[in-house]
């Protein structure tokens, strides 16, 4: 038996400067592929959701919304000044007697109606109201029901239960640039379970449309104070 010298058996670590150019390529191009693999992992993980784009604020005008074709309901304070009757739909100044800046009625009487309060020229109550909406002015087509007595229908949720993954950075910043750009066309602007929601008056899918088109989808909810019952 031939015996050989530790030297001669120990052979040394292979190394990248001891490999062929070739064979380097090879391991470092893994390396980076590799990489690439983790990092996209990483942005796709669950509940990761990317920014939301902008191309600037969305295009509407609420005057050119097309407005619902039967009757709807409205629901909220109705404020008779001086013959001068609203709808108050979105924020009430709490003063005496209250003020609003609201949807102009048309063929209101008080006549035969419970649950108002009178000071001065003003007159006020909480009401379910009957009517059609041609995009400025909202008439009444049935006797209104007090508010305290109306069995009211939940809502359709237009998030289907699933909640948002915008972060709250972007949340605010989109909430902000449509408080700006709708004014006082939105009646309220507000954040919650993920999402920016914005309620107008009546959408009639436009003003969803364009916010979809400016920050993209699932980042901005739009609802309609008015609801369609025929």
């Amino acid at each position: 038996m031939i015996l050989r010298s530790a030297r001669e058996t120990m052979r040394p670590a292979t190394t990248l400067t001891g490999m062929s150019t070739s064979r380097r390529r090879m391991l470092l191009a893994a390396a980076v592929l590799s990489g690439i693999i983790g990092l996209a992992a990483c942005s796709a993980a669950p509940g990761s959701s990317p920014a939301p784009t902008s191309s600037g604020p969305p295009a509407w005008v609420a005057g050119d919304v097309t407005p619902p074709e039967g009757r709807v309901i409205g629901t909220g304070m109705v404020l008779d000044a001086a013959g001068d009757v609203e709808l108050c739909l979105g924020a009430v100044a709490e003063s005496y007697p209250p003020q609003c800046s609201g949807v102009p009625v048309d063929g209101w009487t008080w006549d035969g109606i419970d649950g108002n309060d009178t000071s001065g020229d003003a007159t006020w109550g909480m009401y379910a109201a009957y009517g059609t909406y041609d995009g400025h002015r909202y008439t009444i087509t049935d006797p209104p029901i007090m508010l305290a007595l109306y069995d009211s229908v939940a809502p359709v949720d237009p998030a289907n239960g699933v909640e948002g993954t915008t972060s709250a950075a972007d949340l605010a910043r989109v909430q902000d640039e449509l408080s700006t750009t709708l004014g006082t066309d939105a009646l309220s602007v507000w954040t919650e379970r993920g999402y920016v929601w914005v309620q107008v008056v009546w959408d009639d899918g436009s003003l969803q449309d364009a916010v979809d088109d400016a920050y993209g989808d699932d980042v901005v909810l739009v609802t309609s104070a008015l609801r369609e019952i025929d």
